[in-house]
């Protein structure tokens, strides 16, 4: 491992056996960004940083504050008058010399299961209310609603075939952030994966509960906000500063990285039934602590990987005749 003069503090290659490289970062005078691998999509690099989450948690030392997860990294907050920089960095190499393999990693996860409403009359709302005070010629727009565009954009053939392929797929809570509570969701079957740029510019309103996509990664909306991802559905609230439901009492976020989410459908009706039940604490989510085995995962993506592939063609193909916003 070398050390160099910069805001870089170490680095260290990565191995054949399955170790991504790794580089320590000053972040500030009382932080350390942590970054696996290289700067690519890879949910196996989130993998690592998970696992590396769960070691840290195991083996927390003096001065620790928190720890921030995001796709390829991780922010450590520390006490500097109780550890010092090196101590900490240190400390954090040999929780990753410790670690395994990426194929022998399991990660703590839970199972967590939410319904979703799709093109429901909040996000038609959203989209009607950008028509007229935003752009009214946004191609993603067409008809006052996203479902088309991301159809189209997809080269899928209807409403339906996307439905389908959100639902078939458990979401990878790769990390939350940007506002509290807000989960950056990736599909786990490679198959399933979706693709639609944001809106340009973005929206002034959405719906707490939206189910967005932008780019390759799903959202939850958790607040009343602005937003740029395209609009599929609804589901019910990830976040309650009140806790008007039990399931917020201990944190006013429902989500965290690691949580895999699977989607059930159900009509809009049903859907706000559910909602005034949450909010009447009568509404119980259904979790499920489930451990994450990476290996098994990644031997399961090479399985359907030439399926995914002809499906990330026709995806292509789809997108390089459709306008972007």
């Amino acid at each position: 491992m070398s050390t160099v003069s910069t805001a870089v503090i170490a680095r260290q290659a990565g191995e054949d056996d399955g170790k991504p490289s790794v580089t320590y970062r000053y972040a500030g005078d009382r932080g350390v960004l942590i970054e696996y691998g290289e700067m690519v999509f890879d949910l196996a690099l989130n993998f690592f940083v998970l696992a590396a989450g769960d070691a840290l948690a195991a083996d927390t030392p003096d001065g620790l504050i928190e720890t921030a997860p995001g796709l390829r990294s991780m922010l450590v907050s520390y006490d500097p008058t109780v550890i010092t920089t090196a101590e900490l960095v240190d400390h954090l190499q040999g929780l990753h010399d410790g670690l395994r393999p990426e194929r022998g990693i399991t990660i703590s996860s839970r199972l967590v299961h939410l319904p979703v409403a799709f093109d429901d009359s909040q996000s038609r709302a959203a989209v009607e209310r950008y028509i007229h005070s935003i752009r009214k010629d946004a191609p993603n727009a067409e008809g006052g609603t996203n479902i088309d565009y991301v159809v189209r954009y997809n080269g899928l053939r209807d409403r339906d075939e996307l439905y389908e392929t959100v639902l078939g797929t458990e979401q990878w809570t790769a990390f939350i952030g940007f506002f509290p509570g807000l989960p950056f969701m990736f599909p786990l079957d490679p198959r399933d994966a979706i693709f639609v740029p944001k809106y340009n510019p973005t929206r002034t309103w959405t719906a707490e509960g939206a189910l967005g996509i932008g780019g390759p990664c799903y959202a939850i909306y958790p607040v009343e906000s602005a937003g740029g991802y395209q609009l599929i559905g609804r589901t019910l609230p990830i976040y309650d500063v009140r806790a008007r439901n039990e399931v917020f009492r201990e944190n006013p976020l429902l989500l965290r990285a690691g949580d895999r989410i699977k989607f059930e459908r159900v009509d809009e009706d049903e859907l706000m039934r559910q909602f005034e039940a949450v909010h009447a604490d009568t509404y119980r989510y259904r979790i499920e602590d489930s451990p994450f085995d990476v290996g098994a995962y990644l031997e399961f993506a090479a399985s359907v990987a030439e399926e995914a592939a002809e499906r990330n063609r026709r995806r292509e193909e789809a997108a390089a005749a459709t306008p972007v916003p």
